[in-house]
Order: C-alpha cells, then sequence, then structure tokens
C-alpha cells in the first residue's frame, strides 16, 4: 500500500504550558478549544508513578464549527481498541454522538505528553483525565449556550451536540453554531463532575471498533505504507553476535551499485537504494570481519547461570514467619519452575520513516512511546526536541516491544540526515528476532506447606530476573515471604547477553504460571477440588467472584486431581483486574502433543467502557497466552540468536484456537481497570492444571513442548504408585 502522509504544522513543545493562546489555536484550527490541566497523583496510585507515569495530563479537545470533536490523545493505537473507548468516554461527557469524535493519537505536535502506551494504563489513568476535560467542556458549552438562549443553565439540558431548553426542545442551539467563528481557550478548574455510571448513555455500551473498516480493507495506514517522493530505502549492517565488536568494514563493493548510497557514519553503515531489494542486494556486498565473544551460556544452560549470578534477593512482601510456617506444616512441597526467553513477534515489524524538512525531522514510526521516542531522536541527531516531530500511524503490534528508545526511529533520522533525502528503515523478521528486546529467561522457586487442615500455612516464594508483577497473594497464607532477585528489564544486564523487556504483562506469566501449578500440586496432596482448595484458601471477595462466576459458565464438577478428565482451573490479578480460567485439554501420550479444546474466562475489571472492545481483549490475551505457554521459545548460544523467523518460532494459530468462552462480572463501585493483559496471565497456569489432571504428570517449564510433555510423562509413569 502506499499513501501520502497527513499534512504537517509546525511541531510546538509538547509541554501545553509551553504554548501561547494563538499558537496553539494555529496549530488546531478554529472553534472552541478546552485546555486541562491538572495533578492526578491520587488517581495514579504507587504502580503508574513507579513506572513513571506522569501525575499531570494535558487533555485536549476541539469543538470545531461543524459540531466535529477532535480528541487529542497521547495514547497509541496497537490493536487494543482505545482509539474507540477513549471516543467513548470523550462523547459520553460531552453528550455528544459517537459518529461526531475524530481522534488524534501519538503525533508530538498536536497532543499532550504521555509517557506511552503500556502497562493496561490508557483507560484507567488516561481515561479520568479525558472524562474530566470532556466535563468541563459541556460546562463551558452551557454557559455559552445560556448566553445565546438568555436561559439560566440549570434550565437547558444537552442531547447528541445539541443545548435545549428543558421546556421548549425548540428552543436549542448545537455546539456547532456555538463554536463557529469562536477562538476560545478555557482552563478547566475541576468543578465539573464526570457521570456516574447510571448516567451512562455511551460508555458501557458495546461498540464495534473504529479502526476495523480500515484494517480489514487495507485502508489502514502503518508506518511501512507511507510513500514520500525521493524516499529511500535503508538495510543497516548487523553484528552476528550480541557482543560482537566489529574489526572492520569494506563498503566499496556496495558503494559501485547503480543508485545506492552508502553511510558509513558513527559506527553505522547502511546502504540505501531507491527499492527495499536494491538496498538489501548492495548490503549483502558489505564485508566485515568482526570479534565474537566466546558464549557464556545457552538455552539450557541459562537457568543455572541466572542462580549463579543473581546476588542478593529484595523482600516484596514479608508475613509471619517462615520457620513457624514450616514447623507447623503437615506436608511441605518445593519446585523449581522455569520460562525461557520469548520474542514479541509482532506482524508488524519495527518501522520507521524519517524526513528532514525545513529544520524539523519528522519521524513516522511504529511506537508505543512516541514522546520518548521525540526525545531520543532528538538527542540521536542532535536537534532541539521542538524540531522532531514524531507522527504514529497505527502500530501492528507492541506487546511491550515497542516501548523501547526506538531504534529504527533513530537509525531513520540519522539516515535522513546524512543523505537529504526521506529514508525508511523497516526491519526484516531476523533483525526483529535479533534486535527487538525479549521477554527475559527467569527461575521461580517455591517452598510451601500445608498445615493438618489444610490450610496454607507456608509460602516462601523467590523469583529471579521476572520481577515480582503476578506473584502477589490473595490466599490466606499466616507466613508468607515473596523475595525478587534481578528484574524483567534492562537494569540486571549481567543476567542477559542482549536487550531484555516488557513483554505483555511482563513477569506475571511466568509467576502466575508458577503459584497456581504450586496451588494446584498443594491440593492433589490434599486430595481436594483444585477449586474448592482455592475457595477455602482465600477471602478475598474479588477473586471469589471470578472463580464462582467461570466455575458457573465452564460448568465445572467437583473432583480432586488428577480426575483424567483434562481440566484444570487457575486465576491470577493484573493491572488492577481479577480474572480466573479454566480449561479443559487433551494430551497424546504418544506424541507429546497438548491440544487444548475450551477456555472459559471470567473477569472483573471495575466498570466496563466497551463491552464488546473488553470481550476482544480477553479473546486476544488466551490466544497469545497459548503461544508462550505450548510453542514460543527463543533458541541461542551466546549471543548468537538461532531464531530468526516463524519456521523455528511457533506461534499460535487459527487451527488450535480453542472454544472460547467470557463472564463480564459486573463490578461497578470500581472505576475501570485495565483489560489489554489480565487475561493472558493465568494461561500457562490453566493449561499446566489441565495436563496434570489428565495425565497425572506436573510441568514445570514453559513452553510445554511436546518432547517437554513426553519427559514429563514418563516420569510420572516412574513414579506412580505400585
Amino acid at each position: 500500500m502506499s499513501g501520502a502522509p497527513p499534512p504537517l504544522v509546525t511541531p510546538p513543545s509538547p509541554a501545553a504550558a509551553a504554548l501561547s493562546r494563538r499558537r496553539f489555536i494555529r496549530l488546531v484550527g478554529g472553534g472552541i478549544i478546552v485546555l486541562f490541566n491538572a495533578d492526578l497523583s491520587d488517581l495514579l496510585g504507587q504502580e503508574a508513578r513507579t513506572r513513571g507515569y506522569p501525575t499531570d495530563f494535558n487533555a485536549y479537545l476541539r469543538i470545531a464549527g461543524d459540531g466535529r470533536v477532535t480528541v487529542y490523545s497521547g495514547k497509541i493505537e496497537m490493536g487494543q481498541g482505545v482509539v474507540t473507548s477513549l471516543a467513548q468516554m470523550a462523547a459520553d461527557e460531552l453528550a455528544v454522538s459517537l459518529d461526531s469524535i475524530d481522534m488524534v493519537m501519538g503525533d508530538t505536535a498536536l497532543c499532550p505528553f504521555d509517557n506511552g502506551t503500556y502497562g493496561s494504563m490508557s483507560t484507567r489513568f488516561f481515561g479520568p483525565a479525558l472524562r474530566a476535560a470532556a466535563a468541563e467542556a459541556k460546562a463551558v458549552l452551557l454557559t455559552l449556550a445560556s448566553e445565546h438562549l438568555k436561559a439560566p443553565p440549570e434550565a437547558l439540558r444537552v442531547e447528541d451536540g445539541v443545548a435545549f431548553l428543558a421546556s421548549d426542545r425548540n428552543v436549542r442551539v448545537t455546539f456547532g453554531q456555538l463554536a463557529k467563528g469562536q477562538k476560545i481557550v478555557r482552563r478547566q478548574d475541576g468543578k465539573a463532575a464526570t457521570k456516574s455510571v447510571s448516567e451512562f448513555r455511551v460508555m458501557g455500551r458495546p461498540e464495534k471498533r473504529r479502526d476495523a473498516r480500515a484494517k480489514v480493507t487495507g485502508k489502514a495506514q502503518f508506518a511501512g505504507d507511507i510513500r514520500l517522493p525521493g524516499m529511500l530505502y535503508a538495510k543497516v549492517l548487523r553484528p552476528p553476535a550480541h557482543g560482537a565488536a566489529r574489526k572492520s568494514v569494506d563498503t566499496s563493493a556496495a558503494a559501485r551499485v547503480p543508485g545506492v548510497v552508502v553511510v558509513d557514519e558513527g559506527g553505522m553503515v547502511a546502504a540505501l537504494a531507491p527499492d527495499p531489494e536494491t538496498a538489501e542486494k548492495a548490503l549483502a556486498l558489505v564485508r566485515s570481519d568482526w570479534d565474537v565473544p566466546k558464549p557464556a551460556f545457552d538455552d539450557r544452560t541459562v537457568f543455572a547461570h541466572l542462580l549463579e549470578v543473581a546476588g542478593a534477593g529484595e523482600e516484596r512482601e514479608k508475613k509471619g514467619d517462615l520457620a513457624e510456617g514450616a514447623k507447623g506444616s503437615a506436608s511441605l512441597f518445593e519446585a523449581q519452575y522455569v520460562n525461557g526467553y520469548g520474542a514479541h513477534a509482532a506482524m508488524e515489524t519495527h518501522t520507521a520513516l524519517a524526513r528532514l524538512e525545513g529544520g524539523t525531522m519528522t519521524v513516522w514510526v511504529s511506537t508505543q512511546t512516541p514522546f520518548p521516542n521525540q526525545q531520543a531522536i532528538a538527542q540521536a541527531i542532535g536537534f532541539s526536541k521542538e524540531n522532531v516531530r514524531v507522527i504514529t500511524p497505527f502500530v501492528g503490534g507492541g506487546f511491550g516491544g515497542k516501548s523501547g528508545g526506538g531504534q529504527q526511529a533513530i537509525e531513520a533520522a540519522k539516515l535522513a540526515k546524512a543523505t537529504g533525502k526521506p529514508v525508511q528503515v523497516c526491519w526484516s523478521r531476523a533483525e526483529e528476532f535479533f534486535l527487538d528486546a525479549f521477554r527475559p529467561a527467569a527461575v521461580v522457586k517455591i517452598r510451601s506447606g500445608l498445615d493438618g487442615a489444610g490450610r496454607i500455612c507456608l509460602w516462601d516464594y523467590q523469583v529471579y530476573a521476572a520481577g515480582a508483577r503476578g506473584a502477589e497473594q490473595f490466599y490466606d497464607v499466616p507466613n508468607n515471604l515473596i523475595r525478587t532477585y534481578g528484574r524483567w528489564g534492562s537494569d540486571t544486564p549481567k543476567m542477559h547477553l542482549f536487550a531484555t523487556g516488557p513483554w505483555r504483562a511482563p513477569g506475571a506469566n511466568l509467576n502466575v504460571f508458577a503459584r497456581e501449578s504450586q496451588i494446584d500440586a498443594m491440593a492433589a496432596k490434599a486430595g481436594v477440588d483444585p477449586l474448592e482448595f482455592r475457595l477455602n484458601n482465600t477471602s478475598d471477595k474479588r477473586m471469589r467472584r471470578v472463580l464462582e462466576a467461570v466455575a458457573g459458565r465452564f460448568g465445572w464438577k467437583k473432583a480432586a486431581g488428577p480426575s483424567r478428565r483434562g481440566v484444570g482451573v487457575a486465576c491470577g490479578m493484573d493491572a488492577g483486574t481479577y480474572v480466573a480460567l479454566m480449561a479443559e485439554v487433551n494430551v497424546d501420550a504418544a506424541t507429546g502433543r497438548i491440544r487444548v479444546g475450551r477456555i472459559a474466562c471470567a473477569q472483573d475489571m471495575g466498570v466496563v467502557i466497551n463491552p464488546d472492545g473488553a470481550t476482544m481483549q480477553m479473546e486476544g490475551c488466551i490466544m497469545m497466552g497459548l503461544g508462550y505457554a505450548l510453542s514460543e521459545e527463543v533458541r541461542f548460544d551466546g549471543g548468537r540468536i538461532l531464531t530468526r523467523n516463524f519456521d523455528t518460532y511457533d506461534l499460535p494459530r487459527f487451527s488450535g484456537m480453542p472454544g472460547l468462552e467470557t463472564v463480564l462480572v459486573k463490578n461497578d463501585e470500581l472505576t475501570p481497570q485495565g483489560g489489554g493483559e489480565p487475561a493472558l496471565v493465568p494461561v500457562g497456569a490453566v493449561v499446566a492444571n489441565a495436563v496434570f489432571d489428565a495425565t497425572g504428570a506436573r510441568l514445570y517449564e514453559m513452553p510445554m513442548t511436546s518432547e517437554r510433555v513426553k519427559v514429563a510423562l514418563a516420569a510420572a509413569g516412574r513414579n506412580a504408585p505400585a
């Protein structure tokens, strides 16, 4: 696909305080502009603050002369559906139709600053700011309508962008009529009240995805679809392994290829051409010699390495006394759970197109973090931040992998500066597997205990390289300690040979796999149905509700495991949301293949903005979860990445899609919580527990490949009672 980029304007500083009234109005055009600026510390909570999420948001709304409303958001749309749910929030609070909302997202010249789109935070933390701004906008418009209609504000009502007398609907004025020709900036003072759930007219209602038609018809523009006159395609020289040092390079043969431009600056070597094929052929002619370090460990020895270099642990939760818990235990359980490196493997590889024009570098980039990318690009090319504009088209999947420093954008900007031409950098699939940050390999060790009454009395939990997300204790354990060694990010370089970073609910997938597998093992030892065991050991009301809800939908029948039925249960919480899964599986003992036939999911995410969107997220989470649970694994030998494409990195396929059933547990007393990750985190655990129920074999490593299943089946057979 090809197409012209959107029209450009000179980018201002993204900080609202730096915008003059005249300049802001000139940028966004005529109409009523509502400026919202507030300290949201009380709304954010500790999780968001520790992630560096800003405590002040600037959310802009423009009500144009034709009545259309433009919402400017620093969030981006990468398939999660916030282009729809954010529009619903604004429409409902403004009392306009959803069809009248236009969304501008992830443009650093037009949108308010945002640290990025990750952590299921858009609805939870940007949503309240947007709703407050929209509520204030409606209050401003009511004031203007009162002046126009010569009636007190309390005598007016608003529906579908029209203000009218409550006593006579024919005495009316539209928002467009009020906005026409006016250039008014009003500061939100925090006095306007947002709607209660009972007042919702657009929020809480199922809505089709606003981006669906464009995406299924191929009209949607991604970074790789944009074409500019005279643009060049770049292919960049990469090392053969992480940690390799370049000793020499010879670009002479590549430079002789007709139409090719070779750039060798600042350690980056690239071949550029008017088409990507020629650029690729030219890069193949570059001769380079590298010093490759000896492999320190590989994908099989990595877990021993992590334990060896772990260092001192950090206590995250401490309650009671572990020694007392061990003393009071009638049964003790010790196990180790592991998970290898995982790739994000988004369908769109990292892509950027950069153009230098009039002293401004504009970069169209597939990113979850346009404003941090803007800063990184500016620093890399020696520009001021105000002279770099990042525009984020639709992003073809991110899952945390496009929340990093934007290497592809920096490369494109450097090459555009060097050549004076627009330059596109689009990573190949092999580059994606080599350069993208991986989910870190990690280890969890658990020592737990049951007292004589079947209650959990000991929980000694140690996690290496994955962090504590998802490990939070919601079971009633009097003697509990969680310790972490290293984290899932790049702040523990000695643990990893290559970059690691967030992978959709970072760390939670392994933590929930470990915890819920351990809980299942304890239930089996006690001879108690695994659902009943969980309910007996938690007083958390939200967790009990989702467990009971999923059991009702699944049709759970009580039995201690292994019952040979092949059913399992697992639960967890993430991003403020509680979730429980039940699954039914079939295991082929000869091949070790696991076939998941059915999964039911119940989720309590507080107030639900778009039930259709929430259901899609749950279904997408489950399907992606089957990948990390059953097949996705990066093979490597030292710094050499052996997994280079989808022939060796096995993603879930439509043919493996189980029957899915979802339940949104009503909880309108709680503000909207995250929906982009929670249903993902128990997938590995629920599959493993169902495999145990079917076969009596316990799996301790993900992905649960056929080979590992056969080994576990053999071990279970050897250890079975005579």
